[in-house]
């Protein structure tokens, strides 16, 4: 009922969105031609945020088209290296003809698509060859496709570091760092020639225990029965993956905005004004940021239920409780896979501490294959994108995949 009540809205509103649209184009010659007024201004501003007010269930574009390595530009182009029912391996291929370090940049798989790293990718592409999971929207995948949960995901991993072969880095932001984590293990125990010859895990919930967050707060304060009751829905006719259960994005984003409303309510005011006083370039950037933010996807419910109870009810990681397909995960076994952890000192969503637990599991690892690195004046978002992260925390995490190629 949940996702049927969500779509016959987002079906009520379409048509209201696409008349604002028409008024805000039917107002928009006379403002280019220069004989607008203040109040055509305000009001084709109205309009727009009224168009606006909708989400996205589509991937963005990344946009990178180019980049600068070396002196010079080379072209970007996207190229679907493996494509699995629930991911693809994307790589960017640059017109460069130097070998680069191999990187895999495991992204979020927690309600937004993988564009939400694309600050991430753009950033580390002019000294590495980059790959990244490019995770599909569970409502597009047929039921035929089977389940997908936490092994599952681990998988993906296992076999896209397969594919890129002996030699690769991983790199995991934010929730993957645990399956990233989980696949190193793996693969070691295996002795797998694949096994990453580098590992960064950011901003990512190792240890849930330590230094709790209001989102640590939240998945310990119901039973695991009261997730799959209240957040569980199954997708409506009219989409490829009709039937299936997942955990809707819309509610993931609604859990994010409920975090800090009051930041989100300011900038749509802030871009209010930016378009009526014509301030494209500040209303541009907040264009771009919530057009990332309001794309969603859904999760396959197994792969939810089995995050929040493995990672943030139970603490099986740090515990030594895990198993990947029935046999017990151990992180001794890592002890040529170069570890860099990095945290963010006002991060709201993983606090300082809990990616660093990696370090203490990595055990195996000598001393000098360890490192970890607190970024100051940062939240979340600032360890993987921005100021700080391209000019601060990046070199860090390319002189580590240096120092390990």
């Amino acid at each position: 009922m949940m996702y049927l009540a969500y779509q016959a809205q987002a079906d009520l509103l379409s048509p209201i969105r696409f008349l604002a649209g028409l008024a805000r184009q039917t107002l928009t010659g006379p403002l280019v031609n220069g004989y607008g007024h203040m109040g055509l201004r305000h009001l084709a501003a109205a309009y727009e945020l009224v168009e606006r007010a909708g989400l996205s269930h589509g991937r963005p574009r990344f946009g990178i088209e180019q980049v600068e390595v070396g002196n010079r530009e080379v072209q970007v182009t996207e190229e679907k290296t493996a494509v699995l029912p629930f991911g693809t391996l994307l790589r960017f291929k640059k017109d460069v003809d130097i070998a680069q370090p191999r990187v895999l940049v495991v992204a979020p798989l927690s309600g937004h698509f993988a564009t939400l790293l694309v600050n991430t990718v753009k950033t580390m592409l002019p000294d590495h060859d980059v790959y990244i999971t490019d995770w599909h929207n569970a409502r597009d995948v047929p039921l035929e496709a089977g389940p997908f949960g936490f092994d599952d995901y681990v998988e993906h991993v296992v076999r896209f570091l397969e594919i890129l072969g002996p030699g690769a880095h991983l790199v995991a932001v934010c929730q993957p760092c645990v399956q990233a984590l989980v696949a190193a293990a793996v693969m070691a125990q295996d002795k797998n020639p694949a096994a990453p010859s580098s590992m960064t895990l950011m901003a990512g919930p190792i240890d849930c225990r330590i230094n709790p967050t209001k989102v640590n707060e939240l998945a310990t304060s119901k039973p695991i029965s009261w997730f799959e009751r209240n957040l569980i829905a199954t997708v409506p006719k009219g989409f490829p993956g009709s039937g299936r259960r997942v955990y809707p994005g819309f509610v993931q984003l609604t859990a994010f905005v409920s975090m800090n409303p009051t930041r989100h309510l300011k900038a749509h005011l802030d871009l209010y004004h930016d378009l009526a006083e014509g301030e494209e370039e500040k209303a541009e950037a907040t264009k771009t940021f919530y057009d990332e933010y309001f794309a969603v996807l859904d999760l396959a419910a197994e792969f939810y239920l089995e995050t929040v109870r493995y990672v943030f009810q139970e603490y099986r990681l740090p515990k030594g409780e895990l198993t990947y397909r029935g046999r017990p995960v151990d992180f001794r076994a890592i002890r040529k896979t170069a570890l860099l952890t990095v945290e963010g000192e006002r991060d709201d969503i993983c606090s300082i501490g809990q990616t660093m637990a990696a370090q203490d599991l990595c055990s195996g690892l000598r001393p000098h294959k360890k490192r970890h690195h607190m970024q100051a004046g940062v939240g979340h978002y600032g360890v993987f994108s921005g100021r700080k992260w391209a000019g601060q925390v990046y070199p860090i995490v390319r002189n580590h995949i240096l120092a390990s190629d």
